[in-house]
């Protein structure tokens, strides 16, 4: 196979530099199944990867990009076949195993779940790992008894990339959701997915005492912070808390109230260490039941290799509405 171009992140110091560069197939990470990549996505993971402004590497040089779908190329695993439309996302992407970033990827079989029905490569990134993570979420609290009936569901975050899917996929599921942004303008946007209110988060009205008046049913933080405390304060009685992101900041101070006085749940998603039978079947419901209604109001644009560099600083600047696909193939 001649060399294919990729975006690949190196250490240069104690800074990283991230660059377009050809490659061949030998120097991408172990793997038993080569896959000719057609679509990727940007997720706030991979711009912290790519500018340096997280440690998410656990080693250099890796490709970056924890997302990927094409067809395979050849495989030594006889669970996948030459022609294949397969998806991978997380399971150490970008992390310790070169990335989707790039034309063609070289990985684990494991690692990869065969496409569903009812949706194309296209679509599979459009959901990505934002979506999938939104998915498991859905699914998380659901298994700890979370139903319509507790009350509105609270997504913060809400124009970013899960929160936009949280929105799609919680509503057509009956639930009631009440977006919360940082982003006045942002109310058309966040209604077309599907969000019966939207509430223009301000810090100053958030509360300090160990318990606030129980508002939301459940709630799915991409912030984490003060607005994560406030949530465990303001959750009704055996109502679940998925929490996913720190984009307000990593810290969570609040008290032991929330949980043994109204038995709120607050449950970790870490989506790149859910089993393969369970991501298996969570993408087959994103092919079905859980299939965002929305998917091109969600996509925001689309860039090929070229482009992917302009787009990180966006996402940490927090100026990013929806998804952005990659165009790789």
């Amino acid at each position: 196979m001649k060399d294919f171009r990729a975006f690949r992140v190196h250490l240069d110091g104690d800074r990283s530099v991230a660059r377009l560069e050809r490659l061949r197939l030998d120097e991408l990470s172990a793997g038993d199944v080569v896959i000719r990549a057609a679509w990727s996505g940007i997720n706030y993971k991979d711009a912290l990867a790519a500018t340096g402004k997280g440690r998410i590497l656990r080693r250099y040089p890796l490709v970056a990009g924890v997302d990927v779908a094409g067809t395979v190329e050849s495989s030594a695993d006889p669970r996948f076949r030459p022609g294949d439309a397969v998806v991978a996302c997380g399971c150490g992407l970008s992390e310790t195993h070169d990335g989707g970033f790039s034309e063609y990827a070289r990985l684990p079989a494991d690692f990869l779940n065969p496409l569903p029905p009812g949706l194309s490569l296209r679509e599979a990134m459009a959901i990505g790992t934002a979506g999938f993570t939104a998915a498991y979420a859905l699914h998380r609290m659901e298994q700890n008894g979370q139903h319509p009936g507790l009350g509105p569901i609270a997504v913060t975050g809400a124009t970013g990339g899960v929160g936009s899917v949280a929105i799609d996929i919680f509503s057509r599921q009956g639930y009631r959701v009440t977006a919360l942004t940082h982003k006045p303008g942002a109310e058309q946007y966040l209604r077309s997915l599907g969000a019966s209110a939207v509430q223009v988060l301000d810090g100053t009205a958030l509360g300090t005492r160990p318990l606030e008046k129980a508002v939301w049913g459940g709630a799915v933080d991409n912030l984490g912070g003060s607005v994560l405390a406030w949530l465990t304060r303001s959750v009704v009685p055996l109502g679940n808390i998925a929490s996913i992101g720190l984009a307000a900041g990593p810290q969570l101070e609040t008290t032991v109230m929330p949980f043994i006085l109204r038995g709120v749940s607050l449950l970790g998603i870490s989506s790149g260490d859910v089993p393969r039978e369970l991501r298996i079947a969570l993408w087959q419901r994103l092919g079905a039941d859980l299939k965002p209604a929305h998917l091109e109001r969600i996509i925001d644009r689309e860039v090929d290799l070229d482009g992917l560099p302009a787009c990180f600083d966006a996402y940490i600047d927090g100026r990013v509405t929806g998804r952005t696909l990659v165009r790789l193939g």
